[in-house]
């Protein structure tokens, strides 16, 4: 599957788990309450692991571990749920967080550039084919008035 990242469509080359999932090889996000759980154990593989956070999920459960995270996956159930705009600019901006924040599910191309203001750097899109619309949208405006994450 292919994404967006850092403004360029690349190959993805990590596997989102389910809960009940058992641990495979290779780079892999798994839900904020299964990193609760297993943390240790995630923490001792050698590839690379990154946490799912849902809109109700809360940024500060996973303050203390950011340096240890490659990857925070911000979940989007339903295109108007904002929730997770504010989570990724916490990471930003209060917790420093400076590697891939990925933005997830239900969201429409046309949030993207709102989402790089905020510091997502990352876009896996239910639809593939509109990868160039969400990539051409973050070129949609060259003045901007708010501070921003990016």
């Amino acid at each position: 599957m292919k994404i967006i990242k850092d403004k360029k469509i690349i190959e993805d080359n990590w596997t989102h788990i389910a809960d009940d999932d058992k641990i495979p090889k290779g780079n892999i996000t798994v839900s904020l309450s299964r990193w609760k759980k297993e943390k240790i154990k995630l923490l001792a593989r050698k590839e690379n692991t990154g946490i799912r956070l849902s809109p109700s999920d809360k940024v500060e459960d996973i303050a203390d571990d950011l340096e240890q995270i490659s990857l925070v996956a911000l979940e989007f159930p339903a295109f108007t749920d904002g929730r997770s705009f504010s989570h990724a600019k916490l990471l930003r901006s209060r917790y420093g967080f400076n590697s891939e924040i990925r933005a997830i599910g239900n969201y429409m191309p046309d949030q993207v550039f709102y989402l790089v203001r905020v510091g997502v750097n990352a876009f896996q899109l239910e639809s593939p084919e509109l990868l160039d619309t969400a990539l051409s949208t973050m070129n949609d405006f060259t003045v901007q008035y708010q501070a921003s994450s990016n």
